[in-house]
């Protein structure tokens, strides 16, 4: 493969400008995580301590192997949501390692209100398990739950993606022979308390884990008895009586202990195989890219440039790179593993469309992972584009999207809108992993777009009914609302709250990051290979 030869002066203003915007997105990403992470009421912290439970961040500091990647996931989820301070929907996510085996981690803080489980924090719950099956991950669960938040119940409760789904999920990740580890640390109650008995493993900690349907105060209420959290279901009773754990545990650290005592014993599992080779550097230091991205997302640039700071060598074999250039399609190694590249240069024409199904019908059949890089506005409208089949064509590359089965991956580098979501495998379009950028934007159309859009309906409707249109400053007092409502409901910010992707990235940490998704997608089968025909040249 060829290296690509940078364009890019890095001593030009404009190249300074961009990396300037870009450092203080960084800066304001590495101070949120920072909150989220760590702000904590002194009254939670004491009450954890007084507990003699260990703090999340120690729980993975002893459950993971030392000096190994922790992927996490959604680390910003509801954020500025409820009163701002259910931090990452009251959880940690993540892939971790443990006895050089690639597990998921989820473990309930209870340091935010208790543990308490928010209608964000089933969400997250049921990202992690997707994350299992899709990955064949072992699920590992540290409960520390008050259970859910009753205010909000009805947000919980019924729904077919509400909490039930969870128990749901873990029926069939046992079905699917992926191991569930569970370390009762604190409280695991009402429906919660199905986690452990669902599980292939359960570790219970004596003294402050507690394993009922219904808590001391429904059981006084219901029946009047009185009881106590751990006569009700500590450690003894569900270790000695009931048998719905099986570990004793003295505290936090002899639990952990025993956890990865257990992954160890677990059997292994051979993993996919895709081409790879030793990985190598990058030429070009990924920390450039802070420059490449332009101020404002409407501006171009050329992908490539991108590319050559995210894969190893900065080597990229193009595919028709005269044939639809505004989406640049082709293979590269990242970390050593090979990958299909699709990035935005433009919007999407039928040529751009066409080549991205045959890119991808390959990848598929070669077994090759994908990885979209996301910076689109949409597919090219008009009456000569519609004659011309964009609707047709765009339609191939979205199943093609669909229906491949290799690993994919998305990165929102910019802009994310309309059915170029879709093209370019949004969330709804199943990536193992979709990470944002944090200047990226998301949503239907931008914001200028879809206030002339309204103004012009609106102007329509007028001229139906006999009346002039809009004045310039009655335009512009719907304008200027719809504008600043779809940048803050389509910026990096307002989508990871929502977990519509997997976090906010700093974009000099882009290739570990995939480096770290695609190793632990290969836990999973690899059946690109198998279709019902050949590829067809489009």
């Amino acid at each position: 493969m060829e290296a690509i030869q940078t364009a890019i002066d890095t001593t030009s203003e404009d190249y300074k400008a961009n990396r300037a915007a870009m450092e203080k997105l960084v800066e304001k990403l590495k101070a949120e995580l920072k909150k989220a992470r760590e702000e904590r009421s002194d009254k939670a912290r004491k009450r954890n301590a007084e507990l003699g439970k260990l703090t999340v961040q120690e729980r993975l500091d002893l459950l993971l192997d030392k000096n190994t990647p922790w992927l996490e996931i959604a680390p910003l989820a509801a954020r500025g949501m409820y009163d701002g301070g259910v931090h990452g929907a009251g959880s940690r996510v993540g892939i971790g390692v443990i006895h050089g085996r690639e597990c998921v981690v989820m473990a309930n803080d209870p340091m935010i209100k208790g543990g308490t489980i928010y209608p964000m924090g089933v969400k997250k719950s049921l990202r992690m398990q997707t994350i299992c099956m899709e990955n064949r991950l072992p699920a590992v669960t540290l409960v520390d739950s008050g259970g859910a938040f009753l205010p909000l119940q009805s947000e919980i409760f019924p729904d077919a993606d509400d909490g039930g789904r969870i128990f749901y999920n873990q029926a069939w990740m046992s079905k699917m022979n992926i191991p569930q580890l569970t370390a009762v640390m604190g409280l695991c109650t009402a429906g919660g308390a199905y986690i452990p008995a669902m599980s292939d493993h359960v570790v219970h900690v004596t003294g402050t884990g507690a394993i009922f349907l219904g808590g001391p105060p429904l059981v006084r209420a219901a029946t009047g008895e009185e009881v106590t959290a751990e006569e009700l279901g500590g450690a003894m009773v569900h270790c000695q009586e009931s048998g719905v754990s099986d570990y004793f545990a003295e505290d936090d650290r002899h639990a952990l202990q025993i956890l990865r005592d257990i992954v160890e014993t677990l059997p292994r599992q051979r993993k996919a195989v895709i081409p790879t080779r030793a990985p190598k550097p990058p030429l070009y230091d990924p920390k450039e890219i802070y420059g490449i991205v332009p101020r404002r997302i409407s501006q171009p640039y050329d992908v490539r440039e991108l590319i050559a700071r995210l894969v190893d060598g900065s080597e990229f074999l193009e595919f028709k790179t005269l044939y639809g250039p505004t989406l640049v399609c082709g293979w590269a190694y990242i970390h050593g593993y090979q990958v299909g590249i699709l990035g935005n240069n433009g919007v999407l024409f039928s040529n751009s469309a066409l080549k991205a199904t045959q890119f991808i019908q390959l990848c598929d059949r070669q077994g090759i992972p994908l990885l979209f890089l996301q910076n689109i506005a949409g597919y090219i409208i008009g009456r000569e584009y519609e004659r011309g089949g964009i609707t047709k064509d765009g339609h191939k590359m979205v199943n093609a999207v669909a229906t491949s089965t290799v690993p994919k991956f998305t990165v929102i580098v910019g802009a994310s809108f309309g059915a170029g979501n879709y093209g370019m495998c949004g969330r709804a379009y199943s990536p193992r992993f979709l990470w944002m950028w944090p200047n990226a934007q998301i949503g239907v159309m931008g914001g200028e777009q879809a206030a002339d859009v309204l103004v012009s309906v609106k102007n329509d409707q007028l001229v139906r009914e006999g009346q002039p249109p809009l004045q310039k400053d009655f335009a512009e007092a719907i304008r200027q609302p719809i504008i600043d409502n779809t940048l803050k409901e389509g910026d990096a910010w307002y989508s990871t709250a929502n977990l519509w992707d997997d976090g906010i990235l700093d974009p000099a940490t882009t290739r570990d990051v995939l480096g770290l998704a695609i190793a632990a997608s290969l836990n999973a089968p690899l059946e690109g290979r198998v279709q019902g025909h050949g590829t067809f040249r489009m």
